[in-house]
């Protein structure tokens, strides 16, 4: 005996299976993924554990750049290689047991190749706090601790250097580059801030003396200098004014003054010789 299919029964048989393959396509579609990794940025770029299989490390990407469709479910760790400030704030006592706020910064890049590392043995996005941070603000304690709180800021670039070189060599073995570190602001307790500053005007005033005292040195020198130059001038002057010489300018000013229409009469004295008499030639 023979069932003759309904109408309805005929429209689900041939509709089911355009549904089923629509639902995998629609499934396939959500499942893909397309990582991608920004200029300045390497990604790494990895599968998810699957139902089989573990996933794991796919590749490393360099940005700006696209890894494409991917039926795996691949994704991306990216890690920003470029050059970055990070700054700790501290509270620290002093040698002289002030407490003393301020800011240090230090600018640090990653090797360029070294996504992997970084994600793998560092922490990935977290390697700042994980393997850095701790140690570079260690590092600042120690050291600060060593002065007294009144000389920190005209000590600022020589604890700057000695923090930059004690974690340049923690970093030298890591992907991780320190280019510098900076001392930002320090801030003091307000009665230690104004006897700093009074301290630091009284020592800018004495400066200012000892550079005024060397210029008044330095024209006292220069005037002995110039004495020294006429009195010599006028040792060599005297030298050869001779009563001879005197006798001939003598002469020589009144012919000047007999020539002159403006005067009339010439008073010539004369001496012994018959010539003008200059005083002293006697």
């Amino acid at each position: 005996m023979k069932f003759k299919r309904s109408g309805t029964q005929t429209l689900l048989s041939s509709v089911f299976p355009s549904l089923a393959l629509a639902g995998l396509v629609a499934v396939s579609l959500t499942a893909c993924t397309n990582p991608s990794t920004p200029a300045g940025e390497e990604g790494y770029v990895f599968e998810k554990p699957r139902v089989f299989g573990e996933g794991g490390y796919q590749g490393t990407m360099i940005g700006p750049a696209n890894y494409g469709m991917s039926l795996w479910r691949n994704q991306v760790i990216n890690i920003d290689m470029r050059p970055n400030t990070y700054t700790e704030a501290f509270k620290i006592l002093a040698n002289d047991d002030l407490n003393i706020s301020f800011d240090f910064h230090a600018v640090i890049s990653i090797e360029s190749g070294s996504v992997r590392a970084v994600v793998e043995q560092y922490g990935g996005e977290d390697w700042y706090p994980r393997f850095v941070r701790e140690t570079f603000r260690t590092y600042v304690r120690d050291i600060v601790q060593q002065y007294d709180s009144g000389v920190l800021k005209t000590n600022r670039e020589k604890i700057a250097a000695e923090v930059t070189g004690r974690l340049k060599a923690y970093l030298e073995p890591t992907p991780f580059k320190l280019a510098n570190v900076v001392v930002g602001n320090i801030n003091y307790p307000a009665i230690v801030a104004n006897a700093v500053e009074k301290k630091l005007a009284a020592q800018q005033l004495l400066s200012e003396k000892e550079t005024q005292k060397e210029i008044a040195r330095k024209d006292a020198e220069i005037r002995v200098e110039e004495a020294k130059g006429i009195a010599q001038a006028q040792k060599i002057i005297n030298a050869t004014l001779t009563p001879n010489y005197l006798q001939h300018e003598a002469i020589n000013a009144q012919l000047k003054m007999a020539e002159s229409p403006n005067h009339t009469t010439v008073y010539i004295p004369v001496g012994n010789n018959g010539v003008p008499l200059v005083k002293g030639t006697n």
